[in-house]
């Protein structure tokens, strides 16, 4: 089957399991636009073995044509330390942190620009289904500052480590600046314990959680480096960006640019 025959049996089983008669646009495009909206807005829920083998398989091929960047192809910046500018579904590692809300089942805005839809996007629907278990399990919302691990399915790294950051509205606080170090602690931690070699943050609690980027920057560089003293852990740890501002921020703290 082609990866166009793929995305179409993809679609027609989304719209007649939700019985959306929506008519599936022509283009390349605007289908993938479709399918990844309809991704976002699916509820946690079972899908047949058929569905789960395709979605699979074409998940798989979009991952292959994107392309995909290993930690072994990296350079550190510091013993054990790394900075790096891309896309985090296409990072190969350990493990990789999901900036999550506080129901843990991923960004429902269809086509939506946050990390978290990325990451429930191409890790296909399973992903969902497993944080919806976990949240079943706890009884309530998830804290801020707290994370929690699951399988990555189709991304390239093993594991997503979800964690649930600090909103800012009005002015910046210590509490704040407290529950960001405490997902960074929370989430580095947790991959330790399960024996994880390495660990990509991505920029949590900034963009639509309001968080200032430089002073976000400075908490998570400061956390990690004291964490790794103070534990003697030698995890790896990426801090991935995804604009040239925050590369910046990241590349002065890290000492990057000298």
């Amino acid at each position: 089957m082609e990866q166009a025959e793929r995305r179409k049996f993809l679609i027609e089983y989304l719209l007649k399991e939700d019985n959306q008669p929506l008519a599936i646009p022509r283009d390349e495009d605007g289908q993938k636009k479709l399918l990844r909206a309809l991704f976002n807005v699916r509820m946690p829920m079972a899908a047949s073995d058929e569905f789960l083998r395709i979605q699979d398989e074409y998940l798989q091929e979009e991952l292959r044509i994107k392309g995909i960047v290993s930690i072994d192809d990296l350079t550190p910046v510091a013993p054990d330390i790394y900075l790096w500018k891309g896309d985090i579904t296409t990072l190969k590692c350990d493990g990789i942190v999901n900036a999550a809300n506080s129901k843990l089942l991923g960004c429902f805005c269809p086509n939506h620009g946050c990390i978290d839809n990325a990451i429930h996007t191409f890790s296909g629907v399973q992903l969902r289904q497993e944080c919806a278990e976990i949240m079943r399990a706890q009884g309530k919302d998830e804290e801020t500052g707290r994370a929690k691990i699951t399988k990555a399915y189709n991304l390239p790294c093993k594991y997503v480590l979800h964690t649930v950051g600090p909103m800012v509205y009005g002015g910046l606080t210590e509490e704040h600046e407290q529950l960001l170090a405490d997902s960074y602690c929370s989430c580095i931690a947790l991959a330790d314990s399960y024996g994880l070699q390495s660990i990509a943050f991505c920029c949590i609690s900034t963009g639509a959680f309001r968080f200032p980027n430089e002073r976000a920057a400075q908490i998570a560089v400061k956390t990690v480096s004291e964490y790794k003293r103070l534990t003697g852990s030698k995890i790896k740890v990426i801090f991935n960006v995804f604009m040239e501002y925050d590369y910046a921020i990241y590349a002065e703290l890290l000492g990057a640019n000298k």
